[in-house]
């Protein structure tokens, strides 16, 4: 009789086993951290389209009543009706009309104001969409006539949008990248590499996984698309009006065709699961699922068992390929929904960029999806229905195929948006570009290890998925046991009669059973150390993919070095404007010339020969004229100055000069001495930037 004596062996290996499930349970939960804790940082998008200038100029004070507010951008913007808001300094509006483009220039964003406005400083905020889908915003103030006491800031607050909502939406953006890759990975894994897996259930639910975290997370990106795009809260996601805004977007089109393709792809996971010809794989069929162990002696049986087994490969394979061919199609459309809505689709070379980056995003899901599968692969032993050697090292063929398509469509990612070397490391997009390539190599490195484990796997003979108690027996079993099998064998035999009518003996029986079973399972593991070190180094696989991915979400979310290089050079060539400030005086004397202002012009503010003009006004706004009005500047960077202005009075409160040579770039520093009788004077000042 079998005693409770024989499955000691193993006690040394459950810990182990134990400890690994417990260090990888520790693992996952640390990668779930990771992922949430990086994807927080996610949401803050950078600067896509950036604003070149303003019409009213920003911070300047203009003396005729604006009857529009015009911007210029980088690139075409989409606009809604209220993304264009004016407000005086007490935080009234004073737009009027739907926000549009300036006549049939995209890159333009204008809106109406209303007639008499009164003088004092207004603020305008405004909010627009980037040709890559991704939303700006920011705010400004002029003012009209003379500068207020005080302004309000509520145009700008209201441009930045509720972190509840821009965090949400940057998780949904990163989880659909990793329910892609688990969807896509899996399937092709099982397709190619592992038919037998997709009997598993725990293969099943990670293709279940990706699939319904792809679709719920699709459907939520579409719900917060427009209270992300409009710095509103929560309660827009179910607005209809800002629902069907979304829809009209070009990002809400590939959303809404997003979730169609998932529907197409449910249909096809539940045909994938209901087909059990694939799960034959055709190098290690087992006969035994064809044949009756009662005619195993009936060679004309053996002939017919042989042959209906050719037969079911011949058809798996064919249903293979077909279901292959399927899910081709379906993996490059739903890549396209991502190529087409962001970097890619915007900037040079779009016709090449949008097929380079549907290879880059197929290749990461195979990669990525395929090894989270052969991690639960491995998680089970081999006679256990696990996945073996050679599967694995199938998929590595896959793995070194997708890391070349990998790198090939990376590196010309990189140029295509970084631009520069300096870019690299003076851009965000440069600094995440650099740890996403750090997070590569970590895991390229794993890779090594584990085709290196895996070539081990293969030269270590495994037990068959059929072998029984006493084939696994080991030589340095208990003596006395083995010797006394044969009686154990003849007992259990004899007892086995007695096994219905006493409901404690077949209790015991069972436990029997189990413990046998436990014996062959571990002794499988024991006898294979290398699954183990291939466990390892796939989770560390994992764990850098996950970060891999979470850095991508990070990049698609931030504006490419080559686009910010290109924006401050745009931004940097139209700071270079004429001049135009106004600086307020108070000599202290008697009469209205005593209290005023000065507005100062320069054209065109860049080195060499320059046009000025002074205007005087008392404080009512109206031109003054004043005994005396001196202007010098002088650059203190250079040492250079003061540079006295030789002024010629032109008509009343205005002097100008038509010869003001500036020889150097800068900060200069602008004086203006207003004497406004024989007594009083005072001199004031400013900076203004010469190009």
């Amino acid at each position: 009789m079998l005693t409770q004596t024989r499955p000691r062996p193993l006690s040394p290996t459950r810990p182990r086993s134990r400890s690994l499930r417990r260090r990888a349970a520790s693992l996952l939960a640390v990668m779930v951290a990771l992922f949430g804790l990086m994807l927080a940082g996610a949401t803050a998008a950078s600067a896509h389209a950036a604003l070149l200038s303003t019409d009213p100029a920003q911070n300047t004070v203009v003396q005729t009543a604006p009857t529009e507010v015009t911007l210029h951008f980088s690139e075409q913007v989409t606009l809604a009706t209220d993304d264009l808001r004016v407000f005086d300094a007490s935080g009234k509006r004073v737009d009027s009309g739907p926000t549009g483009h300036a006549g049939s220039d995209d890159t333009t964003a204008q809106v109406k104001l209303l007639p008499g406005l009164p003088q004092g400083t207004y603020t305008v905020a405004w909010r627009a969409i980037s040709a890559d889908t991704h939303p700006v915003s920011g705010a400004f103030t002029f003012s009209y006539g003379h500068a207020s006491a005080t302004t309000t800031v509520a145009g700008e607050k209201a441009t930045k949008g509720n972190p509840v909502v821009g965090d949400l939406y940057g998780l949904s953006r990163g989880v659909q990248y990793g329910s892609y890759a688990l969807l896509i990975g899996s399937v092709v894994l099982v397709l190619i590499c592992w038919p037998r897996g997709v009997r598993l259930r725990s293969v099943q639910r990670l293709m279940l996984t990706g699939w319904a975290g792809l679709l719920l997370f699709t459907v939520t990106e579409l719900l917060l698309r427009g209270p992300y795009a409009n710095a509103s809260g929560l309660g827009g996601v179910f607005n209809l009006s800002l629902i069907q805004q979304s829809l009209n977007e070009k990002l809400g089109t590939l959303l809404i065709v997003r979730v169609l393709l998932l529907a197409a792809v449910g249909v096809f996971l539940s045909l994938l699961a209901g087909q059990t010809g694939i799960g034959r794989d055709p190098d290690t069929a087992d006969t035994a699922d064809f044949t009756d162990a009662d005619d195993a002696d009936d060679p004309d049986g053996d002939a017919a068992a042989a042959d209906a087994a050719d037969a079911q490969a011949r058809q798996g394979r064919r249903l293979r390929a077909t279901l292959g061919a399927a899910w081709a199609v379906l993996a490059i459309a739903l890549a396209l929904t991502w190529a087409l809505g962001d970097h890619a689709s915007v900037g040079i070379q779009v016709g090449l960029a949008v097929p380079l980056d549907v290879i880059h995003i197929l290749s990461m899901g195979c990669w990525l999806g395929g090894l989270a599968t052969v991690l639960v692969g491995l998680r089970r032993p081999q006679t256990e229905g696990g996945i073996g050697a050679e599967q694995v090292a199938r998929f590595s063929v896959i793995a070194m195929c997708s890391v070349a398509a990998l790198v090939g469509s990376g590196v010309y990612q990189a140029w295509r948006g970084v631009g520069s070397w300096g870019a690299l490391v003076s851009t965000t997009y440069g600094r995440l570009l650099l740890v996403k390539i750090g997070a590569v190599l970590v895991m390229l490195a794993a890779a090594w290890m584990s085709r290196r484990w895996t070539a081990v796997l293969r030269n270590t003979p495994q037990p068959e998925p059929g072998t029984t108690e006493a084939d696994t027996a080991d030589t340095d079993t208990d003596p006395e046991a083995d010797s006394d099998s044969d009686a154990d064998a003849d007992s259990d035999s004899d007892s086995d009669a007695d096994a219905d009518a006493d409901p404690v003996r077949q209790a015991q029986l069972a436990r029997q059973r189990a413990l046998r079973a436990g014996v062959v399972s571990q002794r499988a593991r024991a006898a294979a150390p290398a699954r183990g070190m291939l466990l390892r180094s796939v989770l560390l696989e994992v764990t850098f993919a996950v970060i891999v991915l979470v850095v991508t979400t990070l990049l698609t979310n931030t504006a490419t070095g080559r686009s910010v290089t290109e924006q401050n050079a745009a931004v940097a060539a139209t700071q270079n404007l004429p001049v135009n400030v106004t600086i307020p005086y108070n000599t202290g004397g008697p009469g209205d010339n005593a209290d005023g202002k000065v507005n100062i012009e320069i054209d065109p503010a860049r080195t060499g020969l320059n046009t000025l003009h002074a205007y005087v006004f008392d404080k009512s706004g109206k031109p003054v004229d004043v005994p005396e009005l001196d202007v010098n500047l002088s650059l203190a960077s250079k040492n250079l100055g003061p540079l006295p202005v030789t002024l010629d009075k032109v008509d009343i409160g205005h002097w100008a000069a038509s010869d003001l040579e500036l020889p150097l770039p800068g900060r200069w520093l602008l004086q203006v001495s207003v004497r406004s009788d024989a007594i009083d004077e005072t001199t004031v000042s400013t900076t203004i930037q010469v190009g």
